[in-house]
């Protein structure tokens, strides 16, 4: 397989689950912001943004002035923002296009498709009334192509590297989320152990949609230290990050088959996950909560580079 083609699916993945994540993350700050006053609500969209890794880029167009209306559609729409939704379905109908010789035409059918539609959505100023229909449009259009992916790709390196992609990027957002927790979300340690801590908690559970399976498995009980087990060590909830890492290694294993041996990552990857494989959350909260996040989010940076490094994307 060409590089560029793995390139092509690689990130024609990642933009897409890019884009949804972002499109999750303000609604999870739009919710808490409407119940806080001016101050408070301007902290939680500061937090979303740091989230995302864009504060300076948002300071720079907008100075510090963190106003809900123009933080989402600085994340939604806006041309000096190439991390922006629409600059990510952008990007991921772009890399479609490079390789559509090796996606089904239903799953170019649901890029191009998205594309279209969050185009129309996007090409005016968002204002509050139909925020929920836009991020409910771009969760939509992402659940589609994800479907036209998982039920019409055969099991080969396209679609190994498309998957790698949405793993590489989906862990890379959880992890990101939770670690802002501690960091932007709460006004003062004072805070933490609140209603207002447990209530940051929940809105962290609803940026990953987990929420409802957190509370089947708990008997609905919110607490700290298990809600950071399920988003870190839970192998059965689809955005933990030790699922993400056990689907990195299986399509990484996929590859190994396809091509006859294994490379660089392999080994890289089978030291992460026995990591998780060997970590409890009291280990975890011994070795704190924030190094372990930080240490995922290098490993899973250095997973990505060696990817592009082993296929040889740009050859």
């Amino acid at each position: 397989m060409l590089g560029r083609t793995a390139n092509g699916a690689f990130w024609m993945a990642r933009y897409l689950e890019r884009a949804e994540n972002t499109a999750r993350l303000i609604e999870a700050g739009f919710r808490m912001a409407l119940t806080r006053d001016a101050a408070m609500a301007h902290a939680e969209w500061r937090s979303v943004i740091a989230t995302l890794g864009q504060t300076s880029g948002f300071e720079a167009a907008y100075g510090p002035d963190y106003a809900g209306e123009r933080v989402w559609n600085f994340l939604l729409r806006d041309k000096s923002n190439p991390g922006s939704v629409l600059a990510q379905i952008e990007g991921a109908r772009t890399n479609a296009r490079g390789v559509r010789t090796a996606l089904t035409r239903e799953v170019w059918e649901a890029i191009n498709e998205a594309w279209m539609v969050l185009k129309d959505a996007l090409a005016r100023p968002v204002r509050e009334p139909a925020l929920g229909q836009v991020l409910a449009a771009i969760r939509r259009q992402a659940t589609q192509v994800r479907g036209a992916l998982d039920g019409t790709m055969l099991r080969n390196e396209n679609y190994n590297f498309t998957r790698l992609g949405t793993f590489i990027e989906r862990g890379d957002s959880t992890a990101r989320i939770l670690d802002v927790k501690y960091y932007v979300l709460l006004p003062s340690l004072a805070w933490v152990g609140s209603s207002l801590d447990n209530v940051q908690w929940e809105s962290v559970l609803r940026a990953v949609s987990g929420e409802r399976a957190y509370r089947w498995l708990n008997a609905g009980v919110m607490d700290p230290k298990g809600i950071a087990e399920f988003l870190l060590l839970d192998r059965r909830f689809p955005r933990s990050l030790h699922f993400c890492v056990d689907k990195l290694r299986s399509n990484l294993a996929g590859l190994a088959h396809q091509y006859g041996h294994e490379a660089s990552v392999h080994e890289l990857l089978r030291g992460l996950g026995t990591r998780f494989h060997e970590t409890s959350i009291e280990m975890v909260f011994e070795g704190g909560l924030h190094e372990f996040i930080q240490d995922f989010i290098a490993c899973n940076q250095q997973v990505a580079q060696a990817i592009e490094r082993d296929y040889r994307f740009y050859k």
